[in-house]
C-alpha cells in the first residue's frame, strides 16, 4: 500500500522494529512452554525434570543396571560418581550428557518402578502359553517382584533346551523392551511418568527433601518466566518508543514537505484543491498517515511474528487436534473477506465527506458578518447539519461493522477453547497428553486466533489510511506550473546594474486552465519607471489577472510579459518578485507586530526603511497612535485593525522593499478619498524611479495616471490619459459617469461630445 511509502527514509527504524517484535514474539511465545513445564514437572511430578536423578543410593543404581546393556551400563557408571561412606552416588555429567542416557535409563526405571510394586503372574505371561504360567507360579507364587524376576531369569539362562518354561533370548537387557510391552508403558509420555516415580523413591532413599525438590524448581521456573517477561516487556517498550518517535518523524516530515510544496504552488495548484482540502490533507490526513504508521510498527509487524510462531508451535505439539486452529482461522478469513467487502467502499468516500465538512465550517466561520447581516443563521446551520450528519452516518457505519467483527472473533475464540478442552481431555484421560502441554496448545491457538483479530482490525483502518495517504501524495506529486528558467535560459542584473523596470506585455492571451475561452486577449502595453499605468473595466472583466501575470502567479498562455526587454520567464523568480511590490487585491496581514509585517519581505531592513514605507503608505498616524508603536501586536488575517488601515499596512509592505515595479491591484479602494489623494501624490514624490501600475473601480483613483487601459471582456478596448478616453471610449465615459458629475468630470454638455462618446470613436491602441 502506498501507506508504508512514508517508510523509505526510516528503513533502519522498520528494521529495529522488525527485530525488537520478532525478539518479543519469541519470549511471549516461551512463556507457554515454561507453564507447561511448571504443571507438568512442577506440579504433577514434584519438580523432577529428569528421569536422571542427580543423586541415587547404590543400590538403586544396581537394580536399573539390570536393565541395560554393558555399554550402556558403562555410561551411566562414567556419569556417576563414586559412592560415598552412605552408599550415595551424584550425577557428575552435563544436560548433553544427561539426554544421552535419559532414553535407556527412563525404559530401565520404569521396569524397576513396576516391579518393586508388583506385577500379576497373570499380566507378566499375557500372551505367552499356559504352562508358562504354571510354571512361573508353581515357582514365584502370583505375583512377581524384581527379585524374582532376576532369579527367573537366572532359571532360564540355565535351563535346558527344549524347556517348557521359555521367555525369550534369556536376558534382562534383551528382554526389556519386550518387557515394556507388556506392561502396556510403550507410551513415552507414560514411561516418563513411570520414570520419575523411581527417580521420586530413590531421592527418599537417599534422604532428600522432595518438597524442597518441588519448591526449588517451582522458584527457578517462576524466575525464568519472570525473566522473559520482564525481557518481553522491554521489547514491547522499546518498540513502542520506536514506533511512536519514527511515527512523529514521519509525519513532521510529511507535513514539512507538503507546506513547502504548496508554497510554490501558483493559484492554478491551489484552485485545483481549495483551501480546504488542503487543510485537510495536512491535518487529518497526515495524522491518519501517522497513526496507521505507529500501528505499523507496533502491531501490523507483531501480529505476523506471533502467528507464525504460534502456528509452528501449535505444529509441532502433536495432539491431533490442529483440524480445529483449520476451522478457527477458515472461519475467521470468511469473517474478514465479508466485512471488507462492505466497508470498503464507505472507506473511500469518508475523506470526501471530510473536506465538505471542513469547506462549509470555513465558509461559515470566514462569512459570519453577512451571515448574521442577513438573517440567515438557521439556514447556515441546516447546510453545516447535514453535512455533518452525512458524515456522521458513515462514520456510524463502519464503527457498527467493526464493532461486528468482535463479537464474531470471541465466538470463533471462545468455541475454539472448548473444542480443544473437549478433545484434548480424552487425551489426559487416556494418558497420552498431559495437563500442562494440553494449557500451552490453548495458548498458542488463541495467540494464533488474536494475530488474527489484530490483523483484521488494523485491516479495517487500513483502506481509510490508504485513502489519507494517496491524498498526501496527490499534493506532493502536484508540482507549480510556475518554474525557475534552466540556467543556460536564466537572466540576471548585478545590483551595480540592477533591473530599471519597465513591464511591457507583448500580444499576451491567457486562459485559466480547463477554461474553454481565453480570459484575456492579445493584450500589449508598456508600463515605464516614474510613469502610472491605470487598469479600470467592468467586473470580471480580467483586471486582476492582467496584473498576477506580472510577477509570475500565472503564465502567459500566448505572448510574452518582459522586464526591461527580458522575457519574465527567463528571469529567477526569486530576483523576480525581489523586483515587483506586489498589493493584492485581498488584504493579508499576518500575525505578529506591525514591524514583522512591514519588514516581510527582508528581515534585515533597517528601521528607517521601515519607518519611511509606512510615511508614503499614510500608516504613521495610526501606527504612532497606538502604545506600542510598530510593535504592537496584530491578529491574525489583521482583524484588529480596520479595513483601511490593513490597507495602508499591507501598501507599507509592498513599498518597504523598494522595488523596480510597483502592483497595485484594487489597494485603494478601502482608503478615504483624502487619504487616497495623498498616498498618490507621496507615490508619485517619494517612488518616481519605479513603475507603477494600479488597477482600480474609482475613477478619482486613476484621472491623474499617465495612461489608462480600459478592458472589457479581456480585451482592450480603450487608452490614453482621463480626458482623451472621455472622448473616445464609451466604457470609460460610462464608468465615469456612474461615479462622478458631469461638472466633477468637466464635461461639456454638447452634442458633440455625446455623439462622439455614443459612436464610439476611439484613439489609436482600441481594440473594439
Amino acid at each position: 500500500m502506498k501507506i508504508f511509502s512514508f517508510l523509505k527514509h526510516h528503513k533502519l527504524s522498520f528494521l529495529i522494529a522488525l527485530v525488537l517484535l520478532f525478539a518479543q514474539a519469541n519470549l511471549e511465545l516461551t512463556l507457554p512452554g515454561i507453564m507447561s513445564d511448571i504443571v507438568d514437572v512442577g506440579i504433577s511430578q514434584g519438580g523432577i525434570a529428569s528421569a536422571v536423578p542427580d543423586k541415587i543410593s547404590q543400590d538403586d543404581l544396581a537394580d536399573v543396571e539390570l536393565f541395560l546393556s554393558d555399554s550402556e551400563a558403562k555410561q551411566v557408571e562414567s556419569l556417576f560418581s563414586e559412592p560415598n561412606s552412605e552408599g550415595v552416588r551424584i550425577f557428575t555429567g552435563n544436560e548433553r550428557e544427561r539426554s544421552d542416557i535419559q532414553g535407556f535409563m527412563a525404559e530401565a526405571e520404569t521396569l524397576v518402578y513396576q516391579l518393586n510394586q508388583g506385577i500379576s503372574v497373570e499380566e507378566w505371561t499375557k500372551g505367552e502359553s499356559p504352562e508358562v504360567a504354571q510354571a512361573i507360579q508353581s515357582q514365584m507364587g502370583d505375583t512377581l517382584y524384581l527379585d524374582d524376576l532376576v532369579r527367573l531369569s537366572e532359571a532360564y539362562a540355565t535351563a535346558e533346551a527344549g524347556s517348557p518354561v521359555t521367555l525369550g533370548p534369556g536376558s534382562l537387557v534383551d528382554l526389556r523392551h519386550q518387557l515394556i510391552d507388556k506392561l502396556g508403558d510403550a507410551d513415552s509420555s507414560l514411561v516418563e511418568s513411570r520414570a520419575v516415580e523411581f527417580v521420586r523413591s530413590a531421592y527418599q532413599d537417599v534422604g532428600m527433601d522432595l518438597n524442597a525438590v518441588q519448591t526449588n524448581y517451582l522458584i527457578s521456573q517462576g524466575a525464568v518466566m519472570l525473566g522473559i517477561a520482564l525481557a518481553s516487556a522491554a521489547c514491547a517498550i522499546l518498540a513502542a518508543f520506536n514506533a511512536s518517535r519514527t511515527s512523529a518523524a514521519i509525519g513532521r516530515e510529511v507535513r514539512h514537505e507538503l507546506y513547502e510544496r504548496v508554497l510554490d504552488y501558483s493559484p492554478a495548484e491551489m484552485n485545483k484543491f481549495s483551501a480546504a482540502s488542503l487543510i485537510t490533507r495536512a491535518t487529518n490526513d497526515i495524522q491518519q498517515i501517522q497513526m496507521i504508521t505507529v500501528m505499523c510498527l507496533r502491531i501490523v509487524l507483531f501480529a505476523p511474528c506471533m502467528g507464525l510462531g504460534a502456528v509452528v508451535r501449535v505444529l509441532t505439539t502433536p495432539t491431533g487436534m490442529e483440524w480445529i486452529l483449520v476451522v478457527a482461522i477458515v472461519t475467521i478469513a470468511i469473517a474478514i473477506g465479508v466485512l471488507m467487502g462492505v466497508t470498503l467502499p464507505k472507506f473511500k468516500i469518508m475523506q470526501s465527506l471530510v473536506d465538505r465538512n471542513n469547506l462549509i465550517a470555513r465558509e461559515i466561520l470566514t462569512g459570519i458578518m453577512p451571515i448574521r447581516a442577513f438573517g440567515r443563521q438557521a439556514h447556515e446551520e441546516q447546510r453545516y447539519d447535514d453535512a455533518n450528519r452525512e458524515l456522521t452516518r458513515t462514520y456510524i457505519f463502519t464503527n457498527r461493522c467493526m464493532t461486528l467483527l468482535m463479537p464474531v472473533m470471541m465466538i470463533v475464540m471462545n468455541a475454539t477453547t472448548v473444542a480443544i478442552v473437549w478433545f484434548g481431555a480424552q487425551g489426559v484421560d487416556t494418558g497420552s497428553l498431559q495437563v500442562g502441554t494440553l494449557m500451552a496448545y490453548i495458548n498458542y491457538v488463541m495467540q494464533v486466533i488474536m494475530s488474527f483479530m489484530i490483523l483484521t482490525m488494523i485491516s479495517v483502518m487500513l483502506p481509510r489510511a490508504g485513502v489519507a495517504a494517496e491524498r498526501v501524495l496527490e499534493v506532493l506529486a502536484t508540482h507549480t506550473s510556475i518554474h525557475d528558467p534552466s540556467p543556460a535560459d536564466r537572466v540576471t542584473r548585478e545590483r551595480a546594474e540592477g533591473w530599471r523596470g519597465v513591464v511591457s506585455f507583448d500580444d499576451v492571451t491567457f486562459a485559466y486552465p480547463d477554461a474553454d475561452m481565453p480570459t484575456l486577449e492579445h493584450i500589449s502595453f508598456t508600463a515605464a519607471p516614474g510613469k502610472t499605468t491605470a487598469i479600470i473595466g467592468s467586473t470580471g472583466c480580467g483586471k486582476s489577472t492582467l496584473v498576477q501575470l506580472i510577477p509570475r502567479l500565472y503564465d502567459v498562455t500566448e505572448g510574452a510579459v518582459t522586464l526591461d526587454g527580458v522575457d519574465i520567464r527567463n528571469i529567477d523568480l526569486a530576483e523576480l518578485r525581489r523586483t515587483i511590490g506586489y498589493v493584492p487585491q485581498k488584504r493579508m496581514l499576518f500575525s505578529g507586530t506591525i514591524e514583522s509585517n512591514i519588514k516581510y519581505g527582508d528581515d534585515s531592513m533597517s528601521d528607517e526603511e521601515m519607518v519611511r514605507a509606512a510615511s508614503i503608505a499614510q500608516a504613521t498616524e495610526i501606527i504612532e497612535a497606538r502604545p506600542d508603536g510598530y510593535q504592537s501586536a496584530i491578529s491574525q488575517g489583521g482583524s484588529n485593525v480596520s479595513g483601511g488601515q490593513n490597507q495602508r499596512l499591507c501598501i507599507a509592505r509592498a513599498l518597504a522593499i523598494r522595488p523596480k515595479v510597483l502592483v497595485f491591484d484594487d489597494s485603494f479602494s478601502a482608503l478615504d478619498y483624502k487619504t487616497d489623494s495623498v498616498l498618490r501624490a507621496e507615490l508619485e514624490r517619494q517612488c518616481s524611479d519605479a513603475a507603477v501600475i494600479i488597477v482600480a473601480q474609482r475613477i478619482a483613483t486613476i484621472m491623474h495616471a499617465d495612461e489608462i487601459l480600459v478592458l472589457d471582456d479581456g480585451r482592450i478596448v480603450g487608452r490614453g490619459t482621463h480626458e482623451e478616453l472621455l472622448r473616445t471610449c464609451p466604457e470609460y465615459l460610462e464608468i465615469a459617469k456612474s461615479q462622478l458629475s458631469s461638472a466633477e468630470l468637466g464635461l461639456e454638455e454638447s452634442s458633440q461630445v455625446q455623439g462622439a462618446a455614443a459612436n464610439g470613436q476611439v484613439q489609436e491602441g482600441g481594440e473594439r
